[in-house]
C-alpha cells in the first residue's frame, strides 16, 4: 500500500521523489524505491528525522512496536501522522507516542494500486486545513476520497476496504457455475470481469439508482426476474448486510 502511494503521488506531480523518504526493516524492498529515486533511510531514525508527515504504513499489530520505537524521536518536535491501519484510532497514535500530535487516520482499499482506490480519511483536531488538504490530495490522486468523522472509521471498512473480497467472491462463484454449465474458464473468465466492470461503469455514469438498473435488466417473467427471485429466497441482502456487520464488529474488537 505504501508502494502504491508513493507511485501515484509520484506520478500526480504532488510530491517529487527526492522529498520522499522510506524506511523499511526489509532492506531488500530498497531496489524498487531506489528506481523511483526514493530517498532510502538506513535507520527509523533517520527516517523521522527527514519527515515532516510520517506515514504509519505497518500493519494494525505492529503499531505498537513501531510507535514505541519513534516515541523519543519525535518528541517535541513538530511532526504530522498518517495511519492507514484498520481499527488504529487517532487518540491511541497520540497515546502510544505520549504526546498529542495531528494525526490522519485514513482507510484505503486495494485497487488504490491500479488508480482506483475508494478512501476514506478522518483527522483529530490539531491538523489544520493545509495539510489535510495536502494529504487528501495524495490518495485523491489514486482514485476517490470521502472525509468522515473519525467515529465513522470503523465502520466504513466494511464499505470500501474490506469489500473489494466481496466482489471478488462473488466473480468467483459466477465462474465457477458457468464452468458447472460447461463454458470454459477463460471465456467465463473474460464475460464475469467485463460484465462487473461495464456494470460498475452503468453505475457511476447513467444517472440511474441501483434500483432503477435493477428493473431495466429484470423484465417481468424473464430470465433475470428468475435469478433475482432465487437471491430474495436465500435471503441475499441480509447475506451481505450480516457481513458488513461482521466486518465492524471485528474492528471494533481490534480498536479495543
Amino acid at each position: 500500500m505504501a508502494t502504491a502511494i508513493i507511485k501515484a503521488s509520484v506520478k500526480s506531480g504532488r510530491v517529487e521523489p527526492k522529498n520522499l523518504t522510506v524506511y523499511d526493516i526489509a532492506k531488500e524492498k530498497y531496489e524498487a524505491f531506489r528506481k523511483m529515486s526514493v530517498n532510502c533511510a538506513d535507520s527509523i531514525s533517520d527516517a523521522c528525522s527527514a519527515s515532516e508527515i510520517i506515514f504509519l504504513a505497518v500493519k494494525p499489530q505492529d503499531y505498537e512496536k513501531v510507535l514505541a520505537d519513534i516515541r523519543q524521536l519525535v518528541s517535541g518536535q513538530k511532526k504530522i501522522f498518517v495511519s492507514i491501519a484498520a481499527a488504529i484510532s487517532t487518540s491511541y497514535v497520540c497515546s502510544a507516542l505520549g504526546e498529542d500530535f495531528p494525526v490522519v487516520r485514513v482507510m484505503p482499499n486495494t485497487p488504490l494500486l491500479i488508480g482506483c482506490g475508494a478512501t476514506a480519511i478522518s483527522r483529530n483536531s490539531l491538523v489544520d486545513d493545509r495539510i489535510y488538504t495536502k494529504i487528501c490530495g495524495l490518495f485523491a490522486a489514486s482514485g476517490t476520497v470521502v472525509s468522515l468523522p473519525e467515529e465513522q472509521m470503523n465502520a466504513v471498512i466494511s464499505v470500501n476496504s474490506s469489500s473489494p473480497a466481496y466482489v471478488y467472491l462473488f466473480a468467483k462463484s459466477m465462474i465457477d457455475n458457468a464452468v458447472k454449465q460447461g463454458i470454459e474458464y477463460d471465456v467465463a473468465k473474460r464475460l464475469v470481469f467485463q460484465t462487473l466492470k461495464g456494470s460498475t461503469e452503468m453505475l457511476l455514469q447513467s444517472g440511474y439508482s441501483p434500483e432503477e438498473l435493477i428493473k431495466m435488466v429484470a423484465s417481468p417473467k424473464g430470465t433475470t426476474e428468475a435469478s433475482l427471485k432465487s437471491f430474495e429466497q436465500n435471503h441475499f441482502s441480509d447475506v451481505v448486510s450480516d457481513a458488513m456487520d461482521a466486518c465492524t464488529a471485528r474492528a471494533e474488537e481490534l480498536a479495543r
